[in-house]
């Protein structure tokens, strides 16, 4: 039996009419998208409007396609010329349904937070660290006891590694959540990052570099204040230092050390962010600006300014550069075909924007974690930015890692480390 409203359903998703070209024309102009649908809250089945939107560019479909990676990814290309992806067939910050999350009442219950709610499941703000249906909290691992600055988990290693401006680093047991051990390093740790087997510990004056396999603990001189930042790229690790240089170690085999490789000039305030992609060092400063670096010869190529406040995170994705700023807004790049960088996407936020952290879920779509300084993390679909959630947190959250099986983890303000896995897809 075919009823009135099923094969209104049947024909809005795309099924064969039996109508006359014309009217299916009529019917077509007719379309309209459900205003209550784009709101997240249609409750009408069937509805008359669409629940979706109208045709724009067509987005690839889940066809085993090797998914866009980030920077860390292996074998990716970044920031290829062209103009594919600029004018009319830019997708950036266009929903087109999929996983936004409905709306809710997205408010964090301050008493929940406290434990001393009275309302119960009656209570109309969220009793929960996160928003959406896509990812679940496992634990939480206690004990730092100031803002989490790094989070890094080593290849072929089945430990965690946390650090804080406590001035300790630890060393979490992934099998039994439990901390295996803590380092005090006598000083508050400005970041952290792992390659390879190395765990990379940014200190002010001071790197420290530790084997995970061999043990081995050394210590990198030349930095003149705190080290903001760090990445490896064309094998140099190279470190964002408060006075606005950047620096360069090279690792000797021979004589098992990194040495001082280089010192980049050029930002005249501190360096919070960087990172390498389509042969190029990318950094962002204090100074509101973002510096391209030639990786080879580490000569300045361009300088992006258009962001107005602290460029605190910069991220590689597919061809794209995505930075984001306490001016509130994330900004997306692209390569002319001059080679020089232009924005052809500005996605703003309420409050400032703290940190990008790519990934991909379950089903390998990417998505970009986006922390704010009102401690909430919002989690979008790349590249339309639609929203698939967002995780909570007592204070800013100024870290955020990546780990095996789905797995993922935060630190904020508080010391606390939680630990999450995206759903497998039903």
């Amino acid at each position: 039996m075919d009823f009135d409203g099923s094969k209104r359903v049947f024909h809005r998703l795309g099924g064969p009419s039996t109508a006359s070209d014309s009217t299916r024309q009529q019917q077509q102009q007719q379309q309209k998208v459900c205003y209550h649908w784009r709101a997240g809250k249609c409750t009408r089945h069937p509805c008359p409007f669409l629940h979706r939107e109208l045709p724009g560019p067509t987005q690839q479909s889940s066809n085993g396609a090797a998914p866009k990676r980030f920077a860390e990814d292996t074998g990716s290309q970044f920031l290829r010329r062209g103009s594919k992806f600029t004018g009319g067939s830019n997708t950036w910050g266009r929903v087109h349904g999929g996983n936004a999350v409905p709306k809710k009442t997205e408010k964090l219950c301050n008493y929940w937070v406290q434990g001393n709610c009275t309302y119960g499941d009656k209570c109309r703000y969220l009793h929960s660290w996160s928003l959406g249906d896509c990812f679940d909290m496992l634990t939480q691992l206690e004990g730092h006891q100031k803002v989490v600055t790094g989070i890094a988990f080593p290849s072929g290693s089945s430990n965690l590694y946390t650090g804080s401006k406590d001035e300790t680093f630890r060393v979490w047991d992934c099998q039994s959540g439990q901390c295996a051990g803590v380092v005090n390093l006598g000083g508050e740790i400005g970041c952290m990052i792992s390659e390879g087997p190395w765990v990379f510990v940014g200190l002010p004056n001071l790197v420290k570099a530790y084997n995970t396999q061999s043990n081995a603990d050394l210590s990198l001189n030349g930095p003149v204040g705190q080290v903001y930042a760090m990445v490896v790229g064309n094998g140099l690790l190279f470190a964002g230092i408060q006075d606005g240089s950047i620096l360069a170690w090279k690792f000797n085999a021979v004589t098992n050390c990194f040495e001082p490789a280089a010192s980049i000039t050029g930002h005249t305030l501190g360096v919070v962010s960087l990172v390498v992609g389509a042969n190029r060092l990318y950094s962002g400063s204090m100074d509101n600006s973002i510096r391209v670096w030639n990786l080879e010869t580490l000569q300045c190529l361009q300088i992006l300014t258009d962001h107005t406040s602290v460029v605190m995170s910069v991220l590689c994705w597919d061809q794209f550069l995505l930075s984001c700023s306490l001016d509130k807004t994330v900004k997306v790049w692209v390569a002319t075909d001059s080679g020089n960088l232009e924005v052809t996407y500005t996605h703003n936020e309420e409050h400032g924007v703290l940190y990008l952290c790519g990934m991909h879920d379950s089903e390998a779509k990417p998505v970009l974690m986006c922390s704010c300084n009102d401690n909430c993390v919002r989690v979008y679909d790349l590249p339309s930015f639609a929203e698939r959630g967002k995780i909570y947190a007592k204070n800013e959250i100024r870290a955020i890692g990546v780990g095996p099986g789905g797995l993922f983890f935060t630190g904020d303000g508080t010391g606390q480390v939680r630990v999450w896995k995206w759903r497998d897809s039903p």
